[in-house]
């Protein structure tokens, strides 16, 4: 199969087409239950379905966390390789929330399940974890530019226990970078000379407030995990990303899901939040 487009240009072609939004498809228990659906394979199967039909056409990115199908097993698996199937169908983009991270071999194997062309999971994009050496994730960098998907690298993520190893610095660098400026300054070499922006992006919690000490122009998008239920807003976006704010990729999962089941009620939630980042973004 021939490769697609970059995923950095048709990431950029999205946002700009239907807003600056990334919906998390996170079906744990308790929204499962807020929904009045039992967490089984049945309430895993309608809540998906609902999403997918009621967001498909109208939402930029979606963002499966793939754990929430997986703890189902097999049956789960195929509620997820059918949501990615018909989102993608729909022109939606997909990114894979698995935050798989090994070393050769394995991460090579974990690449073609969710970056080659023909696997049943193939995604727009994955999310990887570096922190076993950023040279670690050359097997899915290497299958996400021959297949036109992209990677989000976790870089400084809005857990409180990320900051331990995420902000711990190099005493083998002579410049004395965080590991998190590490990770980002490795995405900035992946995404040299792309445009309209490059495909490999980094994880950056939209809670963590000023991050003017970290360089964030990589070239590449910024998933930005955080808005709405965990507390952050689309009017705090300039003030946390500074000058990348246009490259942000808001994530927003229970801000919207909360709606449901009702599907006018996830649409307007969907096309409020995509609204308030607009006008942030063009404000800043």
């Amino acid at each position: 199969m021939s490769a697609l487009e970059p995923f950095g240009t048709r990431l950029r072609h999205a946002m700009d087409e239907r807003g600056p939004l990334c919906v998390g498809v996170d079906p744990h228990a308790a929204l499962l239950s807020a929904w009045g659906l039992q967490d089984d394979i049945q309430g895993l199967e309608t809540f998906t379905r609902t999403v997918v039909e009621a967001l498909a056409e109208s939402v930029a990115v979606f963002k499966p966390q793939s754990a929430f199908f997986e703890r189902f097993g097999s049956r789960g698996i195929a509620v997820l390789e059918k949501a990615v199937e018909d989102l993608r169908a729909a022109g939606a983009l997909v990114v894979m929330d698995a935050k798989r991270g090994d070393i050769g071999s394995t991460m090579a194997a974990y690449a073609e399940t969710f970056l080659r062309k023909d696997s049943p999971l193939f995604s727009d994009a994955l999310t990887v974890s570096p922190y076993l050496g950023y040279g670690s994730l050359k097997p899915a960098v290497d299958l996400a530019r021959e297949s036109g998907a992209g990677l989000f690298v976790l870089a400084l993520t809005s857990n409180p226990e990320g900051a331990e190893v995420q902000r711990a610095v190099r005493t083998e660098d002579p410049a004395g970078r965080t590991v998190g400026a590490t990770m980002l300054a490795h995405l900035a070499e992946e995404n040299a000379g792309a445009a309209p922006m490059g495909s490999f992006g980094a994880v950056v919690g939209a809670t963590l407030g000023d991050l003017s000490s970290f360089d964030l122009d990589i070239n590449g998008p910024l998933l930005a995990p955080g808005i709405g239920a965990q507390g952050a807003t689309a009017a705090d976006l300039p003030r946390v990303f500074g000058a990348a704010v246009g490259n942000v990729v808001p994530n927003v999962s229970r801000g919207v899901l909360r709606h449901g089941p009702d599907a006018a009620g996830l649409r307007d939630a969907a096309a409020r939040f995509a609204d308030e980042v607009r006008e942030a973004v063009a404000a800043a």
